[in-house]
């Protein structure tokens, strides 16, 4: 029966994985799936709704979810249900705990007391729950009513605080800095398709289709001099302001262009549309097409909702069939989630494979492979879908770099594992794939991760090979250390490190160490070459271009040891353990530095996470130094 239980053990985690894929039903009310699909142009980006909403709420509370717990009926929204109220029924949406706030000042700021944070179940069950702490006790989510109020004040302190450099600003400086451009997002999405403070804005827009004519002519007497109506100009002068603030304020490119324009990705705002009406034409189909989306929405019309949604989708496939295929599949992947599936998956597997340490080791750690292979391919096609979807390579910034980083890695456990059987392996995958899936996780809480691309980085070839390359390097690197962690850990704290073991550990670190190498040193000649191309430089001593080389160095002291006979199997993984903080810091480090053509800017949780990381792998280094008699295994012999 045992041998049963690593299939069992996939085939549940493949029919876990298998309900992600399948596509949402609607069950007769508005088609909520269907408006996700919708694409509008943010940023340069052609996505659709459903992607805008995510990003959305990632950025403005971390999740994306929005819940409260307080309502005598549990309310969750889904992304996309909270964006068509945001765009169509901002009054409801206002009252939604959308914003996310822990900084004791910023909530005397706004006049939140501690009282005010207490959250009071309706549920008994939930109260007996959070008794035990298995749920909050304290509100961190407030909805934009509340912050409403002293909104003049919040932005009072962020431009007292923006002349201030990020590095030096207090906590309760960044606090309001970011809360104040949060506000900012959540409104600018207010009036992307619509006057947030119109009760009915499609009878105002036909009111201002059957006034334009009047109004026009008006506009034009009073330009010549000549005898106009007055009243006629002052609508006019009115709607033009109010549309203008629409099109300045508006996040969302959602009009697409007219048909004879050559660039498909040219969308406007709706405020830019409405103010074309002006010119003569009448207003922009597609504009009414959204205000009668809010009208239907508001007064729960489910038919009506969904033909225009049909309608208006059936327009744009006319033109932008490719572009409607990518954001349908945009959405499935959305939907899917094939990294935070990944994410617990790999930390079943590593259970599973130091539990293989304990007891039953054959079965155990066949099942942990499975999983670590089931995750490997659930991420192989994230990262694929992603790659055809931007159009790009799979490493083109930070959160895509951490997901390559932590793909490269498992694979070379994978082979680790297949050849050795050890559950080593599969014990470095799941810790590897984890860590690097929650640090892309924190790296996507900034916005969209399919960012449209810098000018200078706007070429597939280097960032097919040198990108590629040096981050494969980084991998390998990694992984090296992550296996002298293992090696550490088992042989001080526990006697499970016998003597096959600590040398198979070995002969992995060597290997890994000699592939990292080459990788490494060839990605960063293959950087010069990029740099001289686009800056006239093969090297400029950039802390990006240092820290590449430092990685080479290190990784070739560590051979230079190994083959000069200077360390033996402890000082290798001590030596190895080193290089993951060589690596953290070339990766992470040198971008927050603020100086260089690879800066990204200061991110204060990552640097105090990077300085946690440092720390740990230099106990680890110290634990290592303990004499041997010390060790656990090593005593037991």
């Amino acid at each position: 029966m045992k041998r049963w239980i690593p299939v069992l053990v996939l085939l549940f985690a493949a029919g876990w994985l298998a309900t992600s894929l399948r596509p949402p039903q609607n069950t007769g009310g508005l088609d909520l799936g269907a408006f996700g699909r919708l694409p509008v142009l943010v940023n340069g980006r052609l996505k659709p709704l459903d992607t805008v909403a995510r990003t959305s709420l990632l950025i403005l509370q971390g999740r994306q979810r929005v819940s409260d717990p307080t309502n005598p009926v549990p309310f969750v929204a889904t992304p996309t249900e909270w964006l068509a109220d945001v765009l169509f029924n901002p009054a409801k949406a206002d009252t939604y705990p959308t914003f996310k706030i822990d900084s004791p000042e910023v909530l005397d700021l706004l006049g939140i007391t501690p009282e005010d944070t207490k959250i009071a179940y309706a549920s008994p069950v939930l109260r007996t729950l959070a008794i035990f702490d298995f749920v909050p006790k304290q509100r961190t989510r407030f909805p934009f009513q509340r912050l409403e109020p002293k909104l003049a004040e919040l932005d009072r302190q962020a431009q007292l605080a923006e002349p201030v450099e990020a590095q030096l600003r207090t906590s309760f400086q960044k606090a309001v800095v970011q809360l104040r451009d949060r506000v900012l997002l959540y409104q600018r999405l207010k009036h992307s398709v619509q006057s947030p403070d119109s009760p009915d804005f499609l009878g105002e827009l036909v009111h201002f289709q059957k006034a334009l004519p009047a109004g026009i002519a008006a506009v034009r007497a009073r330009q010549k001099g000549e005898p106009h109506d007055a009243d006629a100009f002052k609508a006019m002068r009115t709607m033009a302001e109010r549309y203008d603030f629409m099109d300045k304020m508006g996040y969302l490119l959602a009009v697409p262009p007219a048909g004879d324009e050559p660039n498909p990705t040219a969308w406007k705002s709706a405020g830019h549309a409405l103010l074309e009406a002006f010119e003569g034409g009448g207003i922009n189909p597609n504009v009414m097409a959204y205000a009668a989306l809010g009208r239907a929405d508001r007064e729960k019309q489910p038919g009506q909702f969904n033909e225009i949604v049909r309608l208006f989708r059936d327009q744009l496939a006319k033109r932008f069939t490719p572009q409607l295929a990518k954001s349908d599949l945009e959405v499935r992947f959305n939907a899917a989630e094939p990294f935070y599936k990944s994410m617990q998956l790999y930390a079943l597997a590593f259970l599973l494979a130091i539990l293989s340490w304990l007891k039953w080791p054959e079965v155990l750690g066949r099942g942990a492979f499975y999983l670590t292979l089931l995750a490997f391919i659930a991420t192989t096609a994230g990262i694929a879908t992603r790659m055809w979807l931007e159009g790009r390579p799979p490493v083109t910034n930070l959160y895509s770099s951490a997901l390559f980083v932590g793909w490269g890695s498992v694979g070379l456990c994978l082979i680790l594992e297949k050849i050795h059987r050890n559950a080593i392996g599969s014990v470095a995958a799941g810790l590897i794939g984890f860590v690097t899936l929650l640090i892309a996780h924190h790296l996507s809480l900034t916005g969209d991760t399919l960012e449209m691309m810098r000018a200078v980085l706007d070429t597939n070839l280097w960032l097919a090979t040198h990108v590629v390359v040096v981050t494969i390097g980084y991998a390998a690197t990694f992984l090296a250390g992550f296996l002298a962690l293992i090696y550490v850990c088992r042989g001080v704290l526990t006697k499970s490190l016998d003597q096959a073991t600590a040398d198979a550990l070995a002969r992995m670190v060597y290997g890994i160490v000699c592939f990292a190498t080459l990788c490494s040193l060839v990605g960063t000649v293959l950087g010069g070459i990029w740099a001289d191309q686009s800056w006239g430089r093969f090297w400029g001593w950039d802390p990006k271009e240092n820290g590449a080389v430092m990685i080479v160095l290190w990784n070739a002291i560590i051979l230079h040891a190994r083959w000069g006979g200077l360390v033996r199997q402890r000082g290798l993984m001590c030596l190895a353990l080193f290089g993951n903080v060589i690596t953290s810091w070339s990766w992470f480090g040198t971008n927050m530095l603020g100086v260089g053509l690879h800066s990204y800017g200061f991110m204060d949780a990552a640097f105090w996470w990077l300085l946690a990381f440092v720390a740990t792998q230099l106990a680890l280094i110290a634990l290592a130094q303990l004499p041997l008699e010390k060790w656990r295994s090593f005593k037991a012999a």
